[in-house]
This record gives structure tokens, sequence and C-alpha cells, in this order.
């Protein structure tokens, strides 16, 4: 029987939860687990559900609505002169296609781009915009999936990380402000 590493395989891996699970490899277990069908991923579309109707040996379905529509691959695209460098896109950017500083104007890297559009709701400007790959002239092909996988997994590592050194930090500034503690959990002095 074929596991979650096999069909997360066969998914795009633009981690974009449009199937209701939080990536590519959640969904790819409900479905191993059989929470979920295979035809929850609009970016992958047919070509994605009849992969996985072959390695699952069960019948291809047409997508489900309810997830969204198939499309032509998209990207995301930075007007610089609305940006007003807040930040708040760059957090929910799954594989950190989205470059830029506080305060300062943003731009996305297209070529790593998957398409997920996480990044327009955080928008408070509404300065982002998706257009169909091929529209954009510049753009490259869609980024490879095992090349999106290996982004989203380090993206996850870096915000780990990243939590990892605040909750140390603060730790720390507790202590210096409540001071020195006794085995009772009392300040000592």
């Amino acid at each position: 029987m074929p596991g979650a590493d096999d069909i997360d395989a066969l998914l795009p891996q633009t981690q974009c939860t449009r199937c209701g699970y939080d990536g590519c490899r959640p969904y790819a277990r409900a479905i191993v687990e059989g929470i979920a069908p295979i035809n929850q991923c609009p970016p992958g579309g047919a070509a994605t559900i009849r992969a996985l109707a072959a390695l699952l040996q069960r019948e291809a379905l047409p997508l489900n609505p309810e997830n969204g529509l198939e499309a032509p691959a998209l990207v995301a695209v930075i007007d610089e002169e609305r940006c007003i460098g807040c930040i708040k896109c760059l957090p929910p950017c799954p594989v950190d296609a989205i470059v830029g500083a506080r305060k300062l104007m943003h731009t996305v890297v297209a070529a790593i781009c998957t398409g997920c559009e996480l990044c327009i709701a955080p928008c408070p400007v509404d300065c982002i915009s998706m257009i169909p790959r091929e529209a954009s002239g510049e753009c490259p092909a869609s980024p490879e999936p095992q090349a999106n996988r290996t982004r989203y997994l380090a993206h996850n590592e870096r915000l780990a990380h990243r939590a990892e050194r605040h909750a140390t930090l603060l730790a720390a500034r507790k202590q210096a402000v409540q001071g020195p503690q006794n085995s009772t959990g009392r300040t000592a002095g």
C-alpha cells in the first residue's frame, strides 16, 4: 500500500492549503488515513488526481469545486509603488519567495513563487496581485515540486529556530526581571 511519502511525491508542493490542510504533506497523510479524498488539490488539478488515482488504484474524481478551480499557474506580483514594507507578507510565504525589509519595498522572486496566494490576505494595502505565470513575460516555468518542498522545509526550520530563539530571549528577560528564585519558586532575598 502506498504511503504518505508516495502521495506527497505526486503533489505540486505549492503548500497553498486550498485542500483544507496545512500543506501538501498533511494532505498526503489524510489521504493515506482515508480522511480526505484525492480530488482536493486545485494547483495539481486533473493531472494530479489521475496520478493519485493510479497510485492508489482508485477512481479518478473531478476536482472538488469547494477547494477551488483548476487554472493556469500563477505568480505573485507586488506593486512596489504601493508597498509600505510592513513585512506581513513574508511569514505566510511557504517558500520565502518574497524579499524585502521592514519599511522598504518588497518584491517577489518569480522563479520560486509557487502561486499559493497566501501572501494576499495579510497585505494591508492590497499591493499584491496574482497573474498567470506565462503572462509575466520574464517569469520562468513553475518551480519543480522537489525544489518547492526543499524551500518549504527550510522555511519551517527557519521559523522554528526563530521561535526557539525568541522563547529563550523572553525566558532570560523574565528571569532578569524576577531575579534569582529559590527552590519554592519565590524570589530570593
